[in-house]
């Protein structure tokens, strides 16, 4: 039986910019993958949150998500919709409860998401709902949990810096990670702002300068067990 895995983020694109070079090599090696996009991803800048007034923009959303994580062949993606960089306005049982169901569905092996130290509320709330809903009783089946950095976020909490223990060479697949990102139109920004093709390319070059490889993705490591 194949390996599953689950990347459970906040915001449509995190996805891409944490983990897709690492789930695109982990694919093209037989896993199965699987993505949890928690929030909208729009309304964040809004007085008053009102949907509605977001609907198209949202649609328009939807459909980037589907084309990005189609490029790298994801098998399903499971999109929610809590409010943007608002989640600490609902209970976090209530995002327990999501993740717990996707996982109850697909039962996956390796779960890659937010580090808990990153300057987006919404990630580090992601971060602990992960940690909540795989709790390792008897029957869990996620064995391993690693935490990615997103660009525009992690690197910006200077206080709390990620220190990553995990890297996966990223040579091969570097071109899918940088495709997918590109049909995040809406989302994709210019140099020298951190989310941008330039950017994605540069700190894959100085993750692998680290670890003496050409392109890295770095993660750091939550829980493995073997």
């Amino acid at each position: 039986m194949n390996k599953k895995i689950l990347i459970v983020a906040a915001h449509p694109d995190d996805e891409v910019l944490g983990c897709f070079g690492t789930v695109a090599r982990l694919i093209k090696e037989g896993y199965e993958a699987y993505t949890l996009i928690l929030g909208e991803g729009k309304t964040s800048r809004d007085e008053k949150r009102v949907v509605e007034n977001k609907k198209d923009e949202i649609e328009i959303l939807n459909s980037e998500i589907k084309r990005a994580n189609d490029t790298i062949g994801i098998k399903k993606t499971f999109i929610y919709n809590f409010a943007d960089n608002r989640f600490d306005s609902v209970d976090l049982l209530d995002i327990v409860k999501v993740i717990s169901k996707v996982k109850e569905e697909i039962k996956p092996d390796v779960i890659f998401t937010h580090y808990e130290n990153d300057l987006n509320i919404d990630h580090q709330i992601t971060y602990k709902a992960v940690i909540t809903a795989t709790r390792p009783m008897q029957n869990e089946s996620v064995k391993e949990i690693y935490s990615f950095e997103v660009l525009s976020s992690t690197e910006w909490n200077y206080p709390l810096s990620f220190s990553p223990d995990t890297f996966f060479d990223i040579e091969d697949t570097l071109d899918l990670k940088i495709s997918a990102m590109k049909e995040y139109k809406s989302e994709l920004c210019t140099y020298p702002h951190p989310r941008c093709i330039e950017g994605i390319e540069l700190n894959a070059k100085y993750q692998g300068m680290r670890v003496g490889k050409k392109y890295v993705e770095a993660f750091k490591s939550v829980r493995v067990i073997r």
